[in-house]
């Protein structure tokens, strides 16, 4: 069976490493220019064609894939006359792998669905280092017969491959995900500094909790950076664990219901964006919650 050529916008540290596992598989791949050069280039040289606008990015390809940083984003490449939406094959699926606003989705689908195509959300889990093997968690929904049609390449790109239902729904599952795994790291950042703070050892404190049903992944990570020095093993910026949990605290508002527990992560992954740890990874939010104790 013939491969479906595959389109890709957002050659990111996530995108570029599934374009190049795309290619390793041998898929003919579409991508768009970038001022940021590098990953677009690089995907270039291994065989990529490369265009304008997300227009022709969806003219040439049987399924469009979007990897971007929000919801804004997303609608930027899919609305307007250079859009994917402008540019859609009759029959082709669009998939959305970022973390974007499960009413924002809808609306997507809709429109999409109104110019022959199918939309589905499929956020990820894991990190770009398993994007390069194929080893992604995949939370996709949206139409049932679009996911199948387009499984077999997530599977090439996955290793855990999901559908949850109608569409929206990855988008939900992914925003619960997420706020309660940054949840969870800002509680650790946050015990490795009362630790500093009481005289404890960093070590001692997780040696004690991760021996117990405390233990996680997530744990983990952070103790990486705030023990052993690594920021590295969770490749994931505070300005974007900040936009998903307040995507998430969006997410409750609209469904007329209040969330308590994302307000304590929210400001603290906020008042660290805009006093300038945006960029750094959220283990680093250690280096945070040293610095409020200090004050």
């Amino acid at each position: 069976m013939t491969q479906p050529t595959i389109g890709f916008i957002g050659l990111g540290l996530m995108g570029a490493a599934m374009v190049g596992r795309l290619q390793d598989k041998g898929y003919a791949v579409t991508v768009m220019a970038n001022r940021s050069r590098p990953n677009v280039d690089a995907a270039v040289a291994r065989g990529a064609s490369e265009v304008a606008t997300a227009r022709e990015v969806a003219a040439a390809s049987d399924i469009v894939m979007l990897c971007m940083d929000t919801s804004d984003s997303v609608e930027a490449r899919m609305r307007g006359d250079d859009g994917v939406i402008k540019g859609l094959r009759a029959g082709a699926v669009v998939i959305d792998f970022g973390t974007s606003l499960p009413a924002s989705t809808r609306a997507l689908s809709e429109e999409v669905a109104a110019a022959g195509g199918q939309y589905l959300d499929a956020p990820l889990g894991r990190t770009p280092s398993h994007a390069k093997d194929g080893l992604l968690n995949i939370m996709a929904a949206g139409d049932k017969g679009a996911f199948d049609k387009v499984e077999p390449v997530l599977q090439d790109l996955g290793e855990n491959v999901f559908h949850l239902g109608a569409s929206g729904s990855g988008h939900t599952i992914k925003l619960i995900n997420n706020f309660f795994g940054m949840t969870v790291a800002n509680a650790m950042a946050e015990a490795f500094a009362m630790a500093d703070v009481a005289g404890i050892d960093r070590k001692q404190v997780y040696d004690v909790m991760a021996a117990g049903p405390l233990h996680s992944g997530m744990m983990d990570f952070v103790k990486g950076y705030g023990v052993d020095g690594d920021p590295n093993q969770l490749a994931f910026a505070i300005k974007n664990a900040a936009k998903d949990v307040g995507y998430y605290a969006r997410m409750a508002d609209e469904a007329g219901v209040e969330s308590i527990m994302s307000k304590g992560a929210l400001s603290a992954l906020r008042e660290a964006t805009e006093t300038g740890h945006g960029e750094k990874m959220v283990s680093e939010m250690v280096d945070f919650y040293v610095q409020k104790m200090s004050t």
